[in-house]
């Protein structure tokens, strides 16, 4: 059963158009006169119980404004939006019950309060009783590393340091559904890591659906198994992450080391294709092959049949380069 479903959604941000030259602004203000800029441009989607969504597209694409829709900060120009029932800018003070938001830039914590007094005040604005409190600050607290800044005013933590109060903040009333909006923007290794481990347990082990919005790849490859890819407001893609690559990137590269003496005598399989072999580097050769026609066991059983190979390993599409070469295409287009 979906627990978000979205239909035709579009939302369009209209402005009152300038007219230069003298007594310009009186005129701007009496004519009434707008652009319009269509951010979402009928969109559909529905998202399950217990998903971990990434939801992708350039700046300008329209994530933000199609989160922001979903959480119900902003109300659609047309389409229908619902999530776990409930059409969210119609009834938010229900709907804020079952979600959790965590915008990258803007922080949901007091900015004179220590995070620990944050948190507190959380708790008892979403009416979350003592016990569950504790066992849930108990456990952010441990994987989130909360220990060394839970007494430090908000305003002097790092921006990982409130990235992490932030996150354990829209999760302590246990919301059915998490919104992240570059929830890892502007974080060190470690931080990132920690958000991430965090982030997938609470989907695997608590069941709680993710829609994620991110510029960083890295995210998606370590928590999605499906993205909707949009641009100009519109999907591109709705999938899984091993399908876009096998349907836009589809050949792999297996690279052999050959031990030394050993001359390369090539295979004979479809599909497969010899783009490196010993030129650029002598004993290591390349072969380029699509998963669909031969599989890599298949090619390493013939490779050692007839050679002596010290070492291989194998190279799969980067996610980056797949949906670079997407947005490409679409702009070409």
């Amino acid at each position: 059963m979906s627990l978000i479903e979205v239909a035709g959604l579009v939302k369009e941000f209209r402005r009152p158009k300038r007219i230069d030259g003298p007594f310009g602004g009186l005129r701007t203000l009496l004519t009434r006169q707008y652009t319009s800029k269509l951010a979402v441009d009928g969109i559909d989607f529905s998202i399950g119980e217990g998903e971990l969504v990434g939801y992708l597209g350039p700046n300008g694409a329209g994530k933000s404004t199609t989160v922001k829709m979903l959480a119900g900060i902003l109300r659609p120009t047309a389409g229908r939006v619902e999530v776990a029932g409930v059409v969210p800018w119609r009834e938010r003070e229900r709907h804020a019950r079952n979600i959790g938001v965590v915008f990258g830039q803007r922080s949901q914590l007091w900015w004179d309060l220590p995070l620990r007094d944050s948190l507190e005040t959380v708790g008892r604005l979403y009416g979350v009783e003592r016990t569950r409190y504790r066992r849930n600050i108990t456990h952010f607290t441990d994987m989130l590393m909360l220990g060394p800044f839970l007494d430090t005013p908000v305003r002097q933590l790092s921006l990982g340091q409130r990235m992490r109060g932030d996150l354990a903040a829209a999760m302590l009333p246990e919301p059915r559904i998490l919104f992240l909006d570059e929830p890892t923007i502007g974080l060190d290794i470690i931080a990132r890591e920690r958000m991430r481990e965090f982030i997938a347990t609470q989907n695997r082990v608590h069941g709680t659906s993710v829609v994620l919005t991110t510029h960083d790849l890295g995210d998606v490859e370590r928590l999605c198994t499906r993205i909707i890819l949009i641009d100009g407001g519109r999907v591109l893609y709705d999938g899984a992450v091993d399908e876009l690559k096998t349907q836009f990137a589809p050949h792999r590269e297996l690279v052999f080391h050959l031990a030394e003496g050993t001359t390369w005598q090539g295979v004979d399989l479809p599909g497969v294709e010899c783009v490196r072999s010993g030129a650029a580097e002598p004993g290591v050769v390349s072969l380029r092959f699509a998963p669909k026609e031969t599989q890599s066991p298949e090619i390493i059983a013939a490779v050692l049949a007839r050679h002596r190979v010290t070492d291989l390993s194998i190279t799969e599409s980067a996610l980056e380069g797949v949906i670079h070469r997407i947005y490409s295409g679409s702009e070409d287009g």
